[in-house]
């Protein structure tokens, strides 16, 4: 069997990947890693531990390798720059360097940041020129992996969401706080950056298949939904899905030639990714009646995802108050 290690198995996308490769019958083996949390199936390393991690591999022996721990948060980057620099570049380059030591192959996940958001759509062999320093460490990831061409690939992702324990675990599905709040606080919600949300499952389906793909992977490789959307128009969207009123939101557009708040980032404009390279990856090629690219995304429409997930957290909540009633 195919011999898989998943590292950041916990998180939001981690937890995704892991169980698109352990969903039965699975024909992989797999080791699920997490630095935070000792949950079952899951065994605990710290990536910075080079030693530990060289140990683990040579252990487990693994195939592939699919890197998806990172400090993803951009503010939080911004606030610890040289722990972001060693958890974003620095430990992907020494997986980089395992890989090729150990003959196999490494999918590292990065991100639409290294963009500066002001002509997209950016292909994969677009400049990076990011904003923030959260994606200058990916961009720094990146360079890292590209002296192992064949054995080492990025796949470049947009804003993430999907099944979460908490909503603030999402920088989407948090917005589901901010529409259900009818305390009477007002928010203000960006109506200025493009975002392409993309369900991390459909980003776990996606890694099974570049695994199954059984052909070499370019360097840079594209994952992205199409439909774009501002944080405040998915507020809206999710607020009729609630059939909750969303007045208390209001849209607001930065003064783009203020710098940012302290211990902020800086967000770019739109940073929407190419899925020309990616169709071509998997042999599709554009038919009649067709989009021009993208025909390599399979997945759902977020908001139509988001709803059937409040149908389900509705179910959840019912089905708890009727067993406290019981």
């Amino acid at each position: 069997m195919t011999r898989i290690i998943v590292t950041g198995a916990s998180g939001v996308l981690g937890s995704a990947v892991f169980s698109a490769f352990t969903a039965p019958p699975s024909q992989y083996t797999v080791l699920g890693l997490s630095h935070t949390s000792s949950a079952p199936g899951l065994t605990p390393l710290d990536l910075l531990d080079k030693a530990a991690v060289e140990r683990a591999w040579k252990d487990f022996a693994p195939d592939w390798v699919v890197h998806c721990a990172a400090e993803r948060r951009p503010d939080v980057a911004e606030r610890d720059p040289a722990g972001a620099e060693r958890l974003n570049a620095g430990v992907p380059a020494h997986l980089a360097a395992l890989a090729s030591q150990l003959h196999h192959r490494l999918i590292s996940i990065s991100t639409d940041y290294v963009f500066p958001g002001t002509h997209p759509p950016y292909t994969p062999s677009s400049e990076p020129r990011p904003l923030n320093l959260y994606g200058r460490t990916k961009h720094l990831a990146e360079q890292a992996l590209a002296p192992y061409p064949g054995i080492a690939s990025a796949v470049r992702v947009p804003v993430l969401y999907g099944p979460v324990k908490t909503p603030s675990d999402s920088a989407i599905n948090v917005l589901e706080e901010v529409v259900r709040d009818q305390s009477g606080r007002v928010y203000g919600m960006d109506d200025w950056q493009v975002r392409y949300p993309t369900n991390v499952l459909d980003v776990a389906a996606f890694l099974v298949r570049l695994v199954e793909l059984q052909k070499p992977l370019p360097p840079i490789i594209h994952f992205t939904a199409p439909a774009a959307y501002s944080k405040y128009t998915l507020s809206l969207a999710f607020g009729r899905l609630l059939s909750l009123p969303t007045a208390h939101i209001r849209p607001e557009k930065p003064d783009e030639s203020a710098p940012p708040p302290p211990g902020g980032a800086q967000r770019p404009r739109d940073c929407r990714l190419s899925m020309r390279e990616t169709d071509a990856l998997f042999g599709l090629v554009e038919g009649e009646g067709e989009p021009a690219e993208g025909r390599s995304w399979q997945g759902v429409e977020v908001v139509k995802w988001f709803e059937g997930w409040f149908r389900e957290e509705e179910a959840r909540k019912n089905a708890l108050v009727q067993a406290q009633a019981a």
